[in-house]
């Protein structure tokens, strides 16, 4: 039955998302250079009862905190959904800056080679959830249940895509310390280190590693669809209206590196 209610709420958010959505084109229209910003630091706005393996901090990260109104508003949905976790936005200098006084060398050497947002996005997130714990949730993506009740008490919550084939990486929640985001780091520093153009972002340093780290592994995963979905209330126009073809799939692989 509960899995049924997450269903339902994930057709409604779906189906809202998509009006705001579409109300955003003449929105934009009319305001073309109106921007919200996105804080940098939004605390719990309810106490959390008793400690909890996951820590209940988001951390998001995107090229830029001045949001068109469908991003804004995705946002505010995603609080409205943890009301009981903090939440922190890291800007790109903040991300090279986390890693450089938070990672081992090898790692911000590996990170500072990286000429992508997005590639840099997949190494900090790793590093910030096993030092700091929490959860990742990239910029378009959006809760479809209370977030608190989703992670429970458990030490680590991964989400499948692709018909429960494939663990994806726009949302990962871990307790810090986690040996199998550790793996996944060291594969993306060799990676980097090793790189091909064949390998571009996905490969390299995105969900295939992640997936090659938990291969086999006995890991708590859910269907996307009753967790986290993406482009309910945005999409690439929106997320990259200041910055058209920023998306990292527009970009050439041999440039990925430096």
């Amino acid at each position: 039955m509960s899995q049924l209610k997450i269903l339902v709420a994930n057709r409604l958010i779906r189906l809202t998302g998509n009006i705001f959505k579409v109300l955003s084109y003449p929105f934009h229209w009319v305001f073309p250079k109106l921007r919200f910003t996105i804080p940098a630091h939004s605390p719990a706005k309810v106490r959390l009862i008793g400690d909890k393996a996951i820590p209940r901090t988001i951390w998001q990260t995107n090229f830029t905190d001045q949001a068109s109104l469908p991003v804004y508003l995705n946002y505010l949905f995603n609080r409205l959904m943890s009301l009981n976790c903090d939440y922190r936005y890291v800007s790109t200098e903040a991300r090279g800056e986390f890693l450089k006084e938070n990672a081992s060398p090898e790692v911000y050497a590996a990170y500072s080679r990286l000429t992508n947002g997005a590639a840099q996005a997949d190494l900090w997130r790793l590093v910030v959830l096993n030092t700091q714990g929490g959860v990742y949730m990239d910029i378009d993506a959006t809760l479809v249940w209370s977030l608190d009740k989703l992670l429970g008490n458990d030490k680590e919550l991964y989400i499948k895509v692709s018909n429960n084939t494939e663990i994806t990486n726009y949302f990962i929640a871990s307790a810090p310390n986690n040996q199998d985001l550790q793996a996944t780091i060291d594969q993306v520093v060799y990676n980097i280190n090793h790189y091909k153009p064949e390998m571009g972002v996905y490969h390299s340093t995105g969900p295939t590693v992640l997936n090659q780290a938990l291969q086999d592994k006995p890991v708590n995963t859910q269907d996307r669809k009753y967790v986290c979905i993406q482009g309910s209330f945005t999409n690439e126009h929106f997320q990259y209206i200041d910055k058209p073809r920023g998306k990292w799939t527009h970009i050439n692989p041999e440039d990925l590196v430096k």
